[in-house]
């Protein structure tokens, strides 16, 4: 049995009309020209983005990870190219009191299979000092290499908080992008789905049609509360900790362990 829209008998308030399928496919239609438009625009700001010039820094400069000091050329383990995220850092605050936003992003980069298939090595960059990131890493269960680059000035360190890409000829290393603010977003899979469905990302930004629930979060980067609560203050913490695979909950909260 097909609907409607002038059907008032099958209108749901707060949701999308009800409509036939032909109607839906019409619609449907039209968007995938301004999703097509979308793509293309975004290959050409990637041709444009493969076009910028580079930054040649010092490739020996050493970082900290699991086997001690390395050169900042290991990172790229033998690959031409290396995609770094560089994850904001809070000296001495418990592991739930880490960077909302880093730890939002690093939870989706879990595996880098695909990028070593084509040549490009990852790993995530941090300013903490390395006893405590080796321990935040054990407690989130991150399995791709991290180091810190605590004192490292220039392209290898600087600030946090960005996806970096970087290329390597022989021992010459070269900073060739990096993203600003929500460039990150390109790594957070569940964004991309949550802007599919018809709720989006129940984020309070977002451009919703009236009677649609509200949204309740500022972005996904803010912090909530025990209870799910949105806030920005020293009572939250980063969302992807409360579902931390095989881990027991914490329950101090904040980043200085107040409950």
């Amino acid at each position: 049995m097909t609907t409607t829209p002038s059907d008032p008998t099958t209108a749901l308030p707060g949701h999308p009309p009800v409509v036939d399928l032909a109607t839906w496919q019409a619609a449907r239609d039209e968007l995938l020209v301004r999703e097509k438009a979308h793509t293309r625009a975004g290959d050409a700001l990637a041709a444009a983005r493969r076009r910028l010039p580079m930054v040649e820094f010092d490739g020996t400069v050493e970082v900290v990870g699991a086997g001690g000091p390395v050169p900042f050329l290991d990172l790229f383990q033998g690959r031409e190219e290396l995609v770094v995220y560089k994850h904001m850092w809070w000296d001495g605050a418990p592991h739930q009191g880490q960077c909302e936003g880093c730890t939002t992003t690093a939870w989706h980069l879990q595996d880098a299979s695909y990028l070593h298939a084509r040549g490009v090595s990852f790993a995530v960059l941090t300013t903490g000092r390395w006893d405590e990131v080796a321990a935040y890493v054990g407690f989130m269960g991150y399995t791709q290499p991290w180091y810190s680059v605590r004192g490292v000035d220039g392209p290898a360190g600087g600030p946090m908080g960005f996806l970096t890409s970087y290329l390597r000829d022989g021992d010459r290393t070269f900073l060739t992008y990096s993203t600003t603010g929500r460039g990150n977003e390109r790594v957070n899979a569940s964004l991309g789905l949550l802007d599919m469905t018809p709720y989006g990302r129940g984020e309070a930004w977002e451009d919703t049609p009236e009677g649609w629930p509200e949204g309740r979060q500022a972005c996904w980067s803010w912090r909530t509360d025990a209870d799910g609560n949105a806030t920005w203050g020293s009572t939250g913490r980063p969302v992807p900790q409360w579902i931390r695979p095989g881990a027991a909950p914490v329950e101090t909260l904040g980043r200085q362990g107040g409950s």
